[in-house]
């Protein structure tokens, strides 16, 4: 009876935890669909639609110009008929009629997509797709029923940025391709099809696919790509495919090829052009960089300690590029620390390579970091995008909407693993300076805005504060009320729940409650649905008591410095709990008898917006 009165509660808990918070109308819609659940789980009638794709591109570096063809088994999951194919091509954000966040120059500009040929099922299509911004659409002639699968051939070519950014040329003969081919967009459960264009500020929202490529380059050309290289045999000289094929399984750092290798042509086969074939499944995206002198280290980590499963670690660098010569090393103690701490769970993918480039930008596998000339500060940017392999790759997060769910997790990933390397004192130092201090000494409306506004409806401030700081301080919050075990093991249940699928703000919320056992409701409305912002004060002290109260609002930790009169120090820390019956107003009782000279109130890297008034004189 016993039992069954607690499975009657934990039920009852669970229903109540998610209707407590707000929910869109269409969220409401997909939970009594039954694809999500109350408890934090994918629901019963959860689906996701799914795309196999080859794809064959050629580089000409000469005139800049990337070629392809592609074909999509792209099939329907959901019970809906589908009679439109929205196609998304990112880099059409380079066309002068595209919208965009921010201003660029010419060099940023292009002409974008050209369909050559389009096939629906073996029917043809008069689609070029010049009229096409981010997102294009084609009105099939024959709807995809729900359960069943298309064919979809594309050929297709566009033109490299000279100005790169995420992607584009780094330099005459070394070039980045991101977002490089049409893809069919996202259909979910609670949006249909993702339609948002991309403005260069929020970024994306892929489906989880299979991809086999191919890159055709010219000869002295190396191709770094997402996935495994197939056929390292065929594109590189014997002793440079032995080199990389030891990287693999050894923690020494190998130099795979140098400058001067690069420079005599040893490295490739000597064809007129050589074909890189890399394979990745289930991945939400792939990407590639090529150069012909850019220097390639690899070695290998072990990312799996119980089956001793290792990943490889790759750079590709110029030669002035300073930074990158500690890229293994760096990335091989980020890959054993994010597999054996936080998040603790073993990196998910066979590869990860540092590229240098412009954009200091996550990729599936990979990151297109820039040259900082500052080895402490590449470190951190090279462990913020690699922390992103978590969230969105694994996680697939709808970054166009609602960015905080990774930003704010690599972000605190970064702070983290960065205490690990450098000390508290200065991860602290950094994480206030750039993390903090520009958003709690801004009192714009920009930064006050709930973090669980749309990302792509923010302000540059507000969308970059709601998005990284604001998001990771709640976490962080979260870690410090639960404890480092509950909270691990929460965040688990989440991630476990949810890789490999498309998670919503209320996913995770309903996840940290059912897993960590806990109503935490009053916690994410604190955080995530107000106005708040962190500005605490001392009211008074009397008897030993010291009156708080909380003027910005956010259910913060932090620290109660007490200095005695006989100049004994006591610290008290209190947790985000101590607001959860009242966020308002709160008192903290000092078990200490002694009289009181000063109290001073330290939120840490919760900086407050007010500090003068955190410190109380007795007199």
């Amino acid at each position: 009876m016993e039992k069954f009165i607690l499975i009657v509660f934990l039920f009852l808990a669970q229903n109540n935890f998610a209707q407590e918070l707000y929910m869109p109308r269409n969220i409401k819609e997909a939970y009594a669909k039954g694809t999500r659940s109350m408890d934090g789980k994918p629901g019963k009638n959860y689906w996701q639609n799914h795309g196999k794709y080859d794809i064959a591109l050629t580089v000409n570096a000469d005139t800049k110009i990337i070629s392809g063809t592609e074909t999509i088994v792209y099939t329907n999951n959901s019970s809906d008929t589908l009679k439109n194919l929205p196609i998304r091509f990112v880099n059409n954000l380079h066309k002068p009629s595209s919208p965009r966040s921010g201003d660029v120059s010419n060099d940023f500009l292009s002409d974008g997509l050209t369909i050559t040929s389009l096939k629906i099922e073996g029917e043809v299509y008069k689609e070029d797709a010049r009229s096409w911004g981010t997102v294009g659409n084609v009105k099939m002639k024959k709807p995809l029923p729900p359960h069943s699968k298309i064919t979809i051939n594309i050929d297709w070519h566009y033109p490299l940025s000279k100005e790169s950014g995420r992607e584009g040329q780094i330099d005459n003969t070394t070039f980045f391709a991101a977002y490089s081919y049409p893809r069919v967009t996202v259909f979910d459960d609670y949006n249909r099809w993702d339609r948002l264009p991309h403005t260069d500020r929020q970024e994306f929202y892929n489906d989880f696919n299979d991809y086999t490529y191919s890159v055709k380059a010219p000869k002295n050309y190396v191709v770094y790509g997402t996935g495994d290289l197939l056929n390292p045999d065929e594109v590189l000289q014997p002793e440079f495919a032995a080199r990389l094929k030891k990287s693999y399984v050894t923690d020494e750092i190998l130099h795979i090829a140098n400058e001067q290798e690069m420079k005599s042509g040893a490295v490739t086969k000597q064809n007129e052009w050589n074909v890189w074939k890399f394979e990745a499944k289930h991945i939400s995206d792939v990407c590639f960089g090529l150069s012909d002198h850019y220097l390639w280290d690899a070695s290998s980590v072990v990312v799996d300690k119980k089956i001793n499963r290792r990943a490889s670690v790759q750079a590709a660098y110029d030669i002035k590029g300073t930074d990158f010569v500690n890229s293994i090393k760096n990335n091989q103690y980020a890959l054993d620390w994010f597999s054996n701490n936080w998040p603790g769970i073993p990196y998910p993918f066979s590869k990860m390579t540092a590229f240098q480039g412009f954009a200091d930008m996550e990729y599936p596998m990979m990151c297109n970091d820039s040259q900082m000339n500052d080895p402490v500060f590449a470190q951190l940017v090279q462990d913020h995008e690699v922390a992103h392999t978590y969230f969105p790759f694994y996680m697939g997060i709808n970054e166009t909407r609602y960015a905080f769910m990774d930003e704010g997790w690599a972000t605190t990933f970064e702070y983290l693993i960065g205490i690990a390397e450098h000390g508290k004192e200065a991860a602290d130092k950094f994480y206030k300076e750039f993390r903090v201090e520009g958003y709690i000494n801004d009192v714009s409306t920009e930064e006050d805005q709930p973090i669980i506004s749309m990302s792509s409806q923010l302000s540059g401030p507000g969308y970059g504060n709601n998005s990284y700081g604001k998001a990771s301080l709640s976490y962080i919050a979260l870690k410090d009320l639960l404890g480092d075990d509950l909270f691990k093991k929460s965040l688990h249940a989440y991630m476990d729940n949810w890789n490999g699928k498309h998670p919503i703000p209320w996913d995770y919320f309903n996840s940290m409650n059912t897993a960590s056992g806990r109503n935490l409701n009053w916690f994410f409305n604190n955080w995530f649905f107000t106005n708040n912002y962190i500005d605490l004060s001392v009211k008074k002290v009397e008897k030993n008591i010291v009156a708080i109260e909380n003027v910005g609002g956010f259910a913060i930790p932090f620290d109660v410095n007490v200095i005695y009169t006989d100049d004994s120090k006591e610290t008290l820390h209190q947790t985000p709990a101590i607001w959860q019956n009242n966020q308002k107003t709160t008192s903290v009782t000092l078990k200490n008898k002694k009289q009181i000279k000063q109290i001073t109130l330290d939120g840490g890297i919760f900086m407050d917006a007010t500090p003068n008034n955190n410190i109380f004189l007795v007199r």
